[in-house]
């Protein structure tokens, strides 16, 4: 998936932290010649347009089947591989990187995916100002950047500020699942979680999990389990 990250605020205002979070890097990339006419052809039939206004989940999708939002899908083979098994789910998949649209418009097309729409947009803001209260059966949010140094843990998208904000979006029952190769932010992440009353920890010790059968094997696990790392899954159930 694509290394995440968020920008802090600097006077601890919740909402001056709404105004201006950020959930990702902008990467310069080089589009394909296939992702650069995927995203002229296909866009109109799997993207979100940018607006302010509150998404309608019944007209994106034509459906009222339970959303599922994924931030940071990267190069999107994870994305397009849960879409096609589980057709009973909507995707509403989130990604800046334009290559890596390109790239998952290419394989939506290709494997006749019809239940995935893409926004290339912050993640965070449109969490915060686009997105229904209420109205998530399920975040995804896979090796986001750990950004290991001290200094920069403020950065990192999963803060105690940003899980109240996945609280006021998903529905009682809803499960949020994080995964990472990076063990030190697989521990910042159990410790924002701990103790809150709003989500209950799925796994029996209270720590990880093993890999849930509807995530893929990423390409950022790979590259982690090469390195010599272990990939760390948590799951929790947003409770009513």
């Amino acid at each position: 998936m694509t290394r995440v990250f968020h920008k802090t605020e600097t006077d601890g205002n919740a909402a001056g932290y709404r105004r201006r979070v950020r959930s990702f890097v902008l990467r310069a990339g080089r589009l394909t010649e296939g992702q650069s006419r995927a995203l002229k052809e296909l866009w109109p039939l799997y993207g979100v347009d940018t607006s302010e206004d509150k998404l309608d989940f019944w007209t994106l999708f034509g459906n009222e089947q339970p959303v599922i939002m994924e931030i940071g899908f990267g190069n999107g083979d994870a994305t397009w591989q849960m879409a096609s098994a589980h057709p009973e789910e909507n995707y509403l998949a989130v990604e800046v990187h334009r290559p890596g649209v390109g790239h998952l418009l290419l394989k939506l097309e290709e494997h006749a995916v019809s239940n995935v729409r893409i926004a290339c947009e912050d993640a965070v803001e449109l969490l915060d100002k686009r997105v229904p209260v209420a109205s998530l059966a399920g975040v995804r949010i896979y090796f986001p950047d750990p950004w290991p140094k001290k200094r920069h843990h403020k950065r990192r998208i999963i803060q105690s500020r940003f899980v109240d904000l996945l609280v006021e979006k998903m529905l009682p029952g809803a499960i949020l699942h994080m995964a990472t190769d990076w063990e030190p932010y697989a521990e910042h992440m159990l410790e924002v979680m701990h103790n809150r009353q709003d989500f209950e920890n799925l796994s029996p010790d209270g720590r990880f999990v093993s890999k849930p059968d509807w995530r893929p094997v990423t390409k950022y696990e790979k590259r982690g389990e090469r390195l010599g790392h272990g990939v760390f899954d948590l799951v929790f159930r947003r409770t009513a």
